[in-house]
């Protein structure tokens, strides 16, 4: 509720320096404090492009370190088989074979086979039918050999040796079988079998380390070569993440205010089109926003100017209707009833002019606060008993504040709370929120004062029925009617948005709400 311009003090008068604070410095104050930073993520866009970069560039070291150990490891080894098998063949091709077998002519001819191999020193082995075993070593038989070799070698039969590779003991061989064959060019071409295998067992020590030496080499420069994959990578993710950088000032600056924040766009990729994009967005965004600030500011200044014009006027019909009201009662009844009607309508109108000055101010940021340090508990009464809501006795005791009532209002006032607050903007907040509850709720209202928090705390309670549920978040909406069917009302229907304003300046916070057992509440907080 407002009260009239002849019961309302000036709005805005000076006040000695270094107590008054405006909506417009705590706007700049706001604006000046710097945002805080989030801290950055430790696997962000340019970590993730990073090791994407270089898992790509190790699984395509790794493909290819694969690929050319596979094949060089095939050519060692087959290029050391091939010339063990041929060069252990033509020394079987070249043995004398007779039978009954001389076992030490034939290890004597082992021997000389032994002597001769190729590529490296080999241990040769001869078995005859199962039973006889020679050998160029000191044991007849080698555990190199394989039953698999033996069977592969004798079915085989007269045309072709046979070769396995062996590990032993973490140790590689290569074991050739070629059976012994006489000369028989008319039944056998390729000879006659004698039931005589040679077998010979080759140590492929050297190819393995080699071949280990290769792996070696090829993991010693893996690491090498992923540092120097490290640095086109770098590269690309600093093209990347440069306008993704610069997208994201610029969004920072809008969100800040800066509506004519761009990015430089360059290229014709994804990223630039996404540059360009954003710089016709933003262009957009900033001409509908200047626009709709226009509009803004011209419905400001015409509320504002209408309000001026309006208030001189007002003031003469506000004399006028006070002297026809009274001589009301030497009138007829009718024409004393359009008299107080219009002096009603009249008073009505004053206050909506004065409530659209003072919204007006607060649009305008020019709404200043004129704070003392103050007794919440004595301002609140100071305002009920001006208003005669409450009797001006002391009331009941009750701790460490007081109790009154006078039928209509009752009041919990906590004495002793110091506070910087405006008396005249304090005064209003209280009269519209106990004002609202008379008129829109139900005998009594109870008006609490206490601290809790650190936070000067008001509490304005009724007994109606409450405000509706879908009716509660617009309770402080400028000109909004919980009713939409009833257009007129006693206020002007910025009461509620005043007070809102005026507790904002206070830095403090308002809130509507329902009471468990019946009746609306309003809180109001104000740090101490």
């Amino acid at each position: 509720m407002r009260l009239g311009p002849r019961s309302r003090r000036r709005s805005d008068r000076a006040a000695p320096s270094g107590r008054r604070r405006t909506a417009r410095t705590h706007a700049a104050a706001a604006d000046q404090r710097p945002a805080r930073r989030r801290r950055p993520h430790p696997f962000g866009l340019r970590t993730r492009l990073v090791l994407a970069f270089l898992l790509v560039a190790a699984v395509g070291c790794g493909t290819t370190a694969a690929l050319t150990y596979r094949a060089a490891r095939t050519a060692i080894l087959e290029q050391t088989q091939d010339t063990a098998v041929g060069s252990f063949r033509r020394q079987v091709a070249s043995l004398s074979t007779s039978l009954p077998l001389d076992e030490p002519a034939m290890r004597a001819e082992l021997l000389r086979i032994a002597a001769e191999g190729r590529p490296h020193p080999w241990r040769v082995y001869a078995e005859y039918d199962g039973v006889l075993r020679v050998s160029s070593t000191d044991r007849p038989e080698s555990s190199v050999l394989t039953s698999e070799l033996r069977t592969r070698a004798r079915a085989l039969g007269v045309r072709h040796g046979s070769f396995q590779r062996v590990v032993r003991g973490n140790i590689p061989y290569l074991t050739i079988a070629v059976p012994a064959l006489f000369p028989d060019g008319q039944r056998y071409p390729s000879g006659r079998p004698t039931g005589l295998v040679l077998y010979a067992v080759m140590d492929l020590g050297v190819e393995d380390a080699n071949i280990e030496a290769m792996v070696t080499a090829a993991r010693d420069g893996a690491l090498p070569a992923l540092l120097v994959a490290l640095i086109p990578a770098l590269i690309a993710a600093r093209g990347v993440l440069r306008p993704v950088r610069e997208l994201r000032r610029a969004a920072h600056d809008m969100g800040r205010g800066r509506l004519d924040a761009r990015i430089h766009a360059k290229g014709s990729d994804e990223l630039a089109e996404l540059a360009r994009t954003f710089n016709q967005s933003a262009a957009e965004l900033e001409r509908s926003v200047a626009e709709l600030r226009n509009a803004e500011a011209r419905a400001r200044r015409f509320a504002s100017d209408v309000s001026h014009e309006l208030r001189t006027p007002l003031a003469g019909m506000l004399a006028v209707t006070e002297v026809l009201d009274e001589d009301a009662d030497t009138l007829d009844s009718d024409t004393a009833r359009a008299v107080r009607l219009v002096s009603a309508e009249t008073g009505k109108l004053a206050v909506l002019v004065e409530d659209l000055m003072e919204i007006s101010r607060f649009d305008a940021r020019a709404a200043e606060l004129h704070a003392d340090e103050v007794d919440a508990a004595e301002l609140v009464r100071k305002t009920l008993q001006n208003r005669h809501w409450v009797g001006t006795g002391a009331g009941t005791g009750l701790g460490t504040g007081t109790v009154a009532a006078s039928g209509a209002v009752v009041t919990e006032l906590t004495d002793g709370i110091r506070a910087r607050l405006d008396p005249r903007r304090f005064d209003v907040v209280v009269a519209n929120l106990v004002g609202n509850a008379l008129r829109h709720g139900a005998a009594p209202v109870t008006v609490r004062v206490y601290e809790e928090a650190g936070a000067l705390v008001i509490e304005v309670a009724d007994r109606g029925p409450g405000i509706p549920d879908d009716v509660l978040p617009h309770v402080f909406d400028r000109f909004y009617k919980g009713d939409p069917a009833r257009t007129r009302s006693a206020g002007s229907g910025l009461g509620l948005a005043i007070t809102l304003e005026n507790v904002r300046l206070h830095g403090g916070t308002a809130v509507a709400a329902n009471r468990p057992d019946g009746g609306a509440v309003f809180t109001i907080r104000i740090p101490l």
